[in-house]
């Protein structure tokens, strides 16, 4: 057998309530050996001690169980969100708070372009700018010659210029779900969901596909991960070819590479059958480092992009009820065909409609191919009451809820989409936990910042950018969101067994901590410093 290392710790909080603190963790072959104190391994012939996470706080590495690999590569294109961000390598984004700021912005940034060039922008938000929707005619004041696409930040809508509608085939007569028209009867620039958008998409070159599967990507994902503390991470539409998964095989295997990762493949685009076999076949090639065999399916879009379908009485302004991208029908062919095939499901539901669709769909899929343990997972869950949540804990189903929402779009959703009294009630985690539901909270990035101690922060107080608190009624103790962003999520990962807490026999995947979270007040569980990772036990500190 290898040799023995004991990390010795200011504490080690182990998520595991048979020994719930700990000093000390030994760790052999990259995994846990055993916990306790400095005598841990003495059983076991002792260890070399390791002091350098002396003075730091370990928890269980965080699973992060709802983001996309393309999180680092986006920072290719420009930024024009309304938050500030950071980029991977430290840089200051500022945030663009009116449409005449994103225009000056873009201005500059074209100016460093090839001449022919597209410029690509990302991050905007229609909900922060209510009075004027982003369209043709502001793009087309960057420029009138370029073809210009601004992705929205759910990455469910974009707004393109004149130049870029014509490269489409997008004018008058277009009569296509998705893109929208004005008074006039032309196009106003705005394309809302994956139908309208692709056309737009493949002749400006935007392939999220490449984007994420580049090998400098994929470390990015990695850099940025352990900045988080994160060990374990998703990829939540892959839509990985062969050649793909050489790459991430090769990236993954290196030793010095901090993250383990979990593909979702997109079920999107073939028959269920052969969606379902690709799966299977992919899942063959598993790692430790990748681990393969999900499956994502797509039903609604974004509410804060009014393409979510939610139930009457709908959106407070009037919008129409949204679109779906997987026809109902189509979702129940899909979740019967995962089902009997045993392939497990992430399904896309931000409307409280999608989510009645697809509970429905993986009941009736239950009847025809019974079988426990599928751990099927709604992701984002934004609308879903206590009786969508009931249901879920009767048939099985698991739930990952977008708590970063509360704080990013909070005040916009109770005063332009979906109105006041559900707002107070959307991303319930206490009724998931409450319903008896395995949850699990995410941060969906690049859509918001991969963060999981502001995302436990966003789900104990559901503070608001303005500082209210919506829907105090549904928050969590620090206890419990501290459980969801590691063995919450690693149980709806199918790896719980592996790890989400410091025991015997787990992988040695642990997130370093400058501060204890379960210490320090609710209000600042956000601002606990993360000074880096420890996987399969090496060390990783930022």
């Amino acid at each position: 057998m290898s040799n023995i290392t004991v990390f010795k710790a200011k504490k080690i909080i182990t998520l595991d309530p048979n020994q719930p603190e700990a000093s000390h963790v030994a760790v052999q072959d990259g995994r846990i050996l055993a916990v306790g104190g400095a005598d841990c391994a003495s059983q076991w012939g002792g260890g070399e001690v390791d002091d350098r996470l002396s003075d730091a706080v370990l928890m269980p590495g965080f699973v992060e169980g709802h983001a996309h690999m393309m999180s680092g590569a986006m920072w290719n294109y420009a930024y024009a969100g309304y938050h500030d961000r950071i980029d991977p390598e430290g840089r200051l984004w500022r945030g663009m708070t009116d449409i005449d700021a994103v225009v000056s912005g873009l201005k500059d940034y074209v100016a460093k372009l090839d001449k022919d060039a597209p410029l690509i922008a990302w991050g905007f938000d229609p909900i922060f700018l209510p009075s004027e929707r982003l369209n043709r005619r502001h793009l087309d004041e960057i420029s009138a010659d370029r073809p210009i696409a601004v992705i929205y930040s759910n990455f469910h809508l974009m707004c393109v210029n004149s130049k870029a509608l014509e490269m489409a085939g997008y004018g008058r007569e277009t009569n296509a779900e998705g893109v929208l028209k004005g008074p006039d009867g032309l196009p106003t620039g705005e394309l809302q969901e994956m139908a309208a958008m692709f056309p737009v998409m493949r002749r400006l070159g935007i392939d999220f596909r490449s984007l994420a599967q580049q090998a400098q990507s994929i470390r990015t994902y990695g850099e940025v991960a352990k900045r988080a503390g994160v060990t374990t991470i998703t990829d939540l539409f892959s839509t990985m070819e062969d050649s793909d998964l050489e790459v991430m095989l090769e990236v993954t295997g290196a030793d010095e590479f901090p993250l383990r990762i979990v593909p979702a493949l997109g079920a999107m685009g073939a028959a269920p059958q052969d969606i379902a076999a690709r799966a299977k076949a992919l899942k063959d090639r598993s790692t430790d480092k990748l681990r393969l065999g999900a499956v994502k399916l797509m039903t609604d879009g974004s509410i804060q992009g009014w393409t979510a379908r939610v139930k009457w009485p709908g959106y407070v302004g009037g919008q129409p009820n949204g679109i779906w991208n997987t026809a109902p029908d189509q979702i129940y062919a899909l979740c019967e065909e995962m089902q009997r095939a045993g392939v497990q499901m992430h399904i896309h539901v931000n409307g409280d409609e999608a989510s009645e669709v697809s509970i429905a769909a993986i009941e009736a899929a239950l009847r025809a191919a019974p079988g426990q343990g599928h751990r099927h997972v709604l992701q984002h869950c934004q609308m879903m009451g206590r009786d969508q949540f009931e249901r879920c804990a009767e048939l099985g189903i698991c739930t990952n809820i977008f708590a970063n929402h509360i704080w990013y779009f909070g005040d916009q959703h109770a005063a332009a989409t979906i109105g006041e009294d559900r707002a107070t009630r959307m991303d319930a985690c206490r009724a998931a936990l409450d319903a008896g539901v395995h949850m699990t909270i995410h941060s969906d990035s690049p859509v918001t910042p991969l963060a999981p101690l502001f995302t436990a922060w966003c789900a104990v107080n559901r503070q608001t950018m303005s500082g209210r608190t919506l829907g105090a009624a549904q928050r969590i103790t620090v206890e419990e969101a501290l459980h969801a962003i590691t063995l919450g999520a690693a149980y709806t990962l199918r790896l719980d067994h592996e790890i989400g807490s410091i025991e015997t026999g787990k992988r040695a995947d642990f997130a370093v901590l400058g501060d204890d979270p379960t210490e320090v007040a609710p209000a600042a569980l956000k601002d606990v410093p993360v000074l880096g990772t420890v996987f399969g036990g090496q060390v990783h500190l930022v």
